[in-house]
């Protein structure tokens, strides 16, 4: 049984009286109050995270694995506490693939990253004999967002405490409570000072990245920012991974089912309200279908409740933050503006409580209106009509973003061919979005470098040492 029983005792345990106070998206009332971290208190935990990572190194890999599994389990027996908090600081519903959805793959991460194979291999011919180790890198600086701050979190922990690193996380300023409540958790199984996380603002996460004794530093979050870290990375040579922002591009081919397709297209597009860096944001569709396509679309759209996320019936939540609201807002009005069709949705309610924005599908629209063209990260979906495929695969590839794609075809040949020619990490056949611990997930162009998840994942967070002889 977990020592965090209730929600209350889990928001207790992380909670301060004095410091930022974190206010849930659907309701603007205070959830708690996070502590307001500093660039000392961040060169603290470096020091600390430094001096513990050297015995955790000397674990073996299996002693590691089993403490990944532990730790599944501590996350596992506090579900219910996580997935409320969860909900309450982020805004996503508890059901659908959100809130419990993400807790629940929080643990099934940790089992999948115990179960990969050791990278370490062994080369033998008559002339040599070679054998590869991945060593640990050290300490490695996590800076998370606030769109799944719990599974992204753990994305970037468990292959770097696999391969024997120690962590520091930096945490969003929007979602703290929810990684401060999951690393807590975590903590119970741990060394004391492998794991450690510091809250704050921007210069926290600044001093992360410049810190002389990091490195390696996992980021998720926008292109802009991943730039800078770029920039601020370089005079340390520090290792990075970045998965940056994205504009997924799915491609209706002309023998596609509408019917069939509509719920997956919906969810590839919606997941999270549409707050998910690999969430398709644009979708291309044949003239002979369009029609078929958008009715179905606004079919699903209207049976997938919005409201409050501890209102079991709802699958679609706010926006996380004002900010994101106003973006949204802007990108659809400038749609509305140009004359693009509102098929649904387009219309909030300004002076309702929480950042709603309701379920939006957008039709008739210029393939360079700005709602296409820039990432909305909200739900607002705008649909492209061609006549040409050889135009859609252009317009795919024409932005300088690659994070994911997708094809949607009753002929998995013909989606083979078209897959192939789209520039992005990933291309999902019938489907957009679904990610595998198993499977390596990253960018090219400016949604970032480095992959994640799997054996190529772990060899992100260690480096290869040769020893020939």
């Amino acid at each position: 049984m977990s020592q965090f029983a209730t929600y209350e005792d889990l928001l207790a345990a992380i909670t301060v009286d004095e410091g930022r106070e974190i206010i849930n998206p659907a309701t603007e009332e205070v959830v708690g109050v996070a502590p307001e971290g500093s660039v000392e208190e961040l060169n603290a935990a470096v020091e600390r995270a430094v001096q513990a990572q050297k015995s955790f190194a000397k674990l073996s890999d299996s002693e590691r694995c089993d403490l990944l599994l532990k730790a599944a389990d501590a996350i596992e027996a506090a579900a219910e506490p996580l997935v409320e908090l969860l909900s309450r600081e982020q805004g996503k519903p508890l059901n659908g693939p959100n809130a419990r959805f993400e807790v629940g793959a929080c643990s099934a991460w940790l089992r999948a990253t115990a179960s990969f194979e050791s990278p370490d291999y062994t080369a033998v011919d008559e002339d040599i004999t070679a054998t590869v180790h991945y060593r640990p890198l050290g300490v490695v600086g996590a800076i998370g967002p606030w769109n799944w701050p719990m599974m992204i979190t753990i994305w970037q922990i468990a292959p770097a405490l696999r391969m024997g690193n120690a962590v520091v996380v930096k945490p969003s300023e929007y979602t703290p409570l929810s990684v401060l409540a999951l690393i807590k958790v975590f903590n119970s199984v741990l060394p004391e000072g492998v794991l450690q996380v510091v809250t704050g603002d921007g210069a926290v996460g600044a001093a992360l990245t410049t810190h002389a004794d990091i490195d390696k530093i996992m980021f998720t979050g926008s292109t802009a920012t991943g730039k800078k870290i770029v920039e601020s990375s370089a005079a340390n040579l520090q290792r990075l991974t970045l998965e940056l922002g994205g504009n997924d591009a799915g491609i209706v081919l002309d023998d596609a089912d509408p019917a069939a397709i509509a719920g997956d297209l919906f969810w590839g597009a919606f997941i999270n309200t549409g707050q998910t860096c690999a969430a398709m944001k644009r979708l291309y569709v044949p003239e002979s279908l369009y029609d078929a396509v958008c009715e179905a679309l606004v079919e699903v759209a209207k049976a997938s409740p919005m409201g409050v996320g501890l209102e079991e019936e709802n699958v679609l939540g706010p926006l996380q933050n004002k900010q994101q609201f106003d973006i949204v807002d802007k990108l659809v009005n400038a749609a509305k503006d140009s004359g693009a069709r509102v098929l649904l949705g387009g219309d909030p309610d300004y002076d309702a409580p929480g950042y709603f924005y309701p379920t939006t599908l957008v039709a008739d629209i210029d393939p360079d209106n700005a709602l296409v063209v820039e990432e909305q990260f909200g739900p607002a979906l705008p649909i492209v009509k061609y006549t040409d495929l050889d135009w859609a695969i252009e317009q795919a590839n024409k932005l300088d973003v690659g994070l994911g794609s997708s094809v949607w075809s009753s002929n998995r040949e013909r989606a083979l061919d078209v897959a192939a020619q789209l520039e992005a990490g990933t291309t999902w056949i019938n489907s957009h979005g679904a990610v595998d611990p198993r499977v390596p997930f990253g960018g090219i162009k400016s949604s970032g470098y480095g992959v994640e998840f799997g054996t190529e994942g772990l060899k992100g967070l260690a480096y290869p040492q040769i020893i020939n002889g």
